[in-house]
């Protein structure tokens, strides 16, 4: 059992609501969805599902407007992360909730940061209710607000205002907030901090990372940060990566002069950040330790300190770092919002895990975190594709929560989609999907990742790569439903790229395991869908398929294949006349026919001629070929012994239903129910389930019943009845098997 527990049921629930808006709601006059039942929903299920909705990418003007309803669905605490919300939506659907708690940051669209706030202001139950507010990326628009604005808001506590356009007269207006305990102004163009001493009585944590504009002398800086008496966090790290004209000296200096001096400076402070801080020595750094016994976080990433052997003495003390995995994760979880930060946690976490031998799920957790939060940044996912790799390499994958694994899976996906055209991306991507518990027991988007492996494989040239992409596209095609298949299969250009690698092999006449998937795909592909067999036909697969089968006379593994892709296009009647080829026929009776072959090769062969011989109103060739095609099918098959291995697989017994009628020569017959009894034998609880469902039991009733079958059909037929007849009475341990 997964690790992490099978899915909660509330949790499915929701995600079923979810996938079932259309049919739950009617829409409004203004295109919004409003539920045409809603039941009063427990507070927490409310937040949730508008979570879900978040999370699932679908919510939006549209949808958000199910929470217009707020007696039955009460929002508490609301994220509408980088959600498409007009600031009407916003305004209509969210504001008249008593909201303890919004995230509205990078809204795209043109939501601003004033549009919220006037929403906000405007509900009487928000003015008093709304603690925590966050509003990242958005454009401030400060301009537009009209009289009490954000000070309206008086039981704000937390203000988020990261990469925002904050300004030095705004910021004063935000300091004002009585309440105010958390702030965040980082990558703001702010040049002067003394606002903050307008809440210096309240305010415990200040998140101040990468103020490039900041203008202070250290002297003034340092005033100010000792005037916040109550603080107990305060971030002032530093984008290491980033190059303008400020070299952030003045505030290094500050931060040499904070750690270095009285620990009466700041003396409430448990949690200091100097991240991507250069200028900083390490001495400096060992004072302040030194000095603070209750210090509880150090952030010292990109700054070449982590290392101190202090740090490592402090059991309590929580570090950011590169010295060890520890500090590496540390600040994976910190910092997942700063690419510069996680761009360089990944780099020392690839090295870390180069020669792991122990699941790691917590930091596989991690590392996909990082890739979601920087879906475009392809630094990050660069390194992280790479980490993954390490993580989930040779049977770790197995010992950590599918969930975990299914969500990995599905960003590695992501990065090949986004990152189409960069080679080691794509590299480590695969890398990381070649593993056939991956492909055969894990839950992801097969069609998707199926095709992003065949783009690569126009792309690249790698053959080590090669081998391993079409590993994967065989593993996954063999894996697809019947309708991703059918999409899959009306692909033309999927087709022409696993031709052209049989038709590279076959020139230099090579048999390798990059074939043989390539075979096997295709097999898989064309099985029982007629728009990947015209497909086959029109890009000359049958013209290449007859050369290779003439080519490798002495390779049944790839004989097997070649004929078993030839029984498709068989099945598929408007194709029956590309195959009436007398040499192509004589060849393939002649496959039948040879004793030296193995019963694999014989039984394809055969099932080729039982399609072509079934139709005679068809037959455009001699009509004595076809006497000794059903001739010889009736011989051959008698003679074959009973196999134990698993040979072939069937999507459906459909293309056997025309064989199997009373009025079809004993030849057509007889290989048709020595097939399904193969099959039958060797996964009876499946096939037999099948054959109830498809009617095939009445048919071979029929063929049993009558007075000219042959008895050996009729022993046969019988001996499926019994097997079906005995399944339907046993406990189902079916599994779906596919041809390889």
């Amino acid at each position: 059992m997964d690790a992490e527990g099978p899915p909660a049921l509330s949790d499915l629930c929701l995600a079923q609501v979810c996938s079932s808006l259309g049919a739950l709601c009617r829409l409004r006059a203004d295109g919004s969805m409003s539920l045409i039942w809603a039941p009063l929903l427990p507070q927490e299920t409310a937040d949730q599902l508008l979570h879900k909705m978040a999370t699932k990418g679908i919510l939006n003007d549209t949808t958000v407007g199910i929470f217009r309803n707020c007696k039955e669905l009460r929002l508490r605490r609301v994220s509408v992360r980088r959600c498409p919300l007009s600031a009407e939506a916003f305004r209509l659907a969210l504001c008249p909730h008593r909201l303890l708690e919004l995230d509205a940051s990078w809204v795209p669209g043109g939501l601003t940061a004033a549009a919220v706030i006037s929403g906000l202001a405007g509900s009487p139950e928000c003015r008093v209710s709304l603690q925590r507010l966050s509003l990242n990326g958005l454009r401030l628009d400060w301009g537009s607000l009209r009289g009490g604005g954000l000070s309206s808001l008086t039981g704000l506590r937390t203000l988020n205002l990261a990469d925002t356009d904050l300004s030095d007269q705004i910021l004063e207006e935000v300091c004002s907030l009585p309440r105010l305990e958390s702030l965040d102004v980082s990558s703001s163009p702010v040049s002067n901090l003394a606002a903050l001493l307008l809440c210096k009585g309240t305010l415990r944590s200040l998140t101040a990372h990468r103020l490039r504009r900041l203008d202070m002398s250290p002297g003034r800086l340092l005033f100010v940060f000792g005037q916040l008496r109550a603080l107990r966090h305060l971030d002032f790290s530093d984008d290491h990566f980033h190059v303008d004209d400020s070299d952030g000296r003045e505030g290094d200096e500050a931060l040499r002069q904070l750690l270095e001096g009285s620990p009466q400076v700041l003396p409430s402070l448990v949690s200091l950040d100097i991240s991507g801080r250069k200028g900083v020595s390490e001495a400096a750094v060992r004072a302040f330790a030194e000095s603070r016994g209750g210090l509880a976080f150090l952030g010292l990433l990109a700054t070449g300190l982590s290392s101190c052997r202090l740090l490592s003495s402090r059991k309590n003390l929580k570090v950011t770092g590169e010295a060890d995995e520890n500090q590496v994760c540390e600040a994976l979880r910190r910092y997942r919002e700063r690419e510069c930060f996680v761009r360089e946690a990944l780099v020392h976490l690839y090295g870390l895990t180069a020669d792991t031998d122990k699941p790691r799920p917590d930091t596989l957790k991690l590392v996909v975190s990082a890739m979601q939060s920087h879906p475009t940044s392809l630094h990050v996912h660069l390194v992280a594709t790479a980490c993954v790799f390490n993580l989930t390499t040779q049977d770790l994958a197995e010992a950590m929560p599918v969930g975990l694994i299914s969500s990995t899976v599905s960003q590695l996906l992501h990065a090949m989609r986004t990152f189409p055209n960069n080679q080691q991306v794509q590299k480590n991507c695969l890398l990381a999907l070649c593993s056939d518990y991956i492909l055969q027991e894990v839950p992801f988007d097969k069609h998707l990742a199926a095709t992003l492996v065949i783009n690569w494989l126009s792309s690249y040239e790698d053959l080590t790569l090669q081998r391993m992409a079409v590993a994967v596209i065989s593993i996954l095609v063999g894996k697809l439903s019947t309708a991703e298949t059918a999409r899959l299969s009306e692909d033309v250009f999927f087709m022409k790229q696993l031709l052209a690698i049989v038709q590279q092999k076959a020139m230099v006449g090579v048999v390798d395991s990059t074939l043989k998937f390539a075979l096997s795909a295709l097999w898989n592909l064309t099985d029982e869908m007629p728009a990947a067999a015209h497909n086959f036909i029109e890009c000359k697969g049958l013209e290449l398929y007859e050369e290779v089968l003439e080519s490798y006379c002495n390779e049944p593994s790839i004989q097997q294949k070649i004929l078993g892709l030839l029984n498709n296009i068989a099945e598929v009647e408007e194709l029956q006349a590309d195959l009436m080829d007398e040499d192509l026929l004589e060849h393939i009776v002649s496959l039948l026919q040879d004793s030296q072959l193995e019963v694999g090769v014989r039984y394809f062969a055969g099932g080729i001629l039982a399609q072509l011989a079934s139709r005679a109103g068809a037959w455009t060739l001699d009509d004595e070929l076809r006497a000794t095609i059903l001739k010889q099918l009736h011989e051959s098959i008698m003679a074959w012994t009973h196999l134990e291995r698993e040979m072939v697989s069937y999507r459906s017994f459909r293309p056997f239903c025309p064989l199997i009628q009373t009025c079809q020569p004993s030849g057509v017959q007889l290989w048709a129910v020595w097939a399904i009894h193969l099959v039958c034998t060797q996964n009876t609880s499946h096939y037999g389930g099948m054959l109830e469902r498809e009617g095939l039991t009445e048919l071979l009733k029929a063929v049993a019943a009558h007075p000219d079958t042959h008895r050996n059909v009729k022993r046969l037929s019988d001996s499926i009845l019994s097997m079906t007849e005995e399944s339907l009475r046993s406990p189902s341990t079916a599994t779906e098997p596919q041809n390889t």
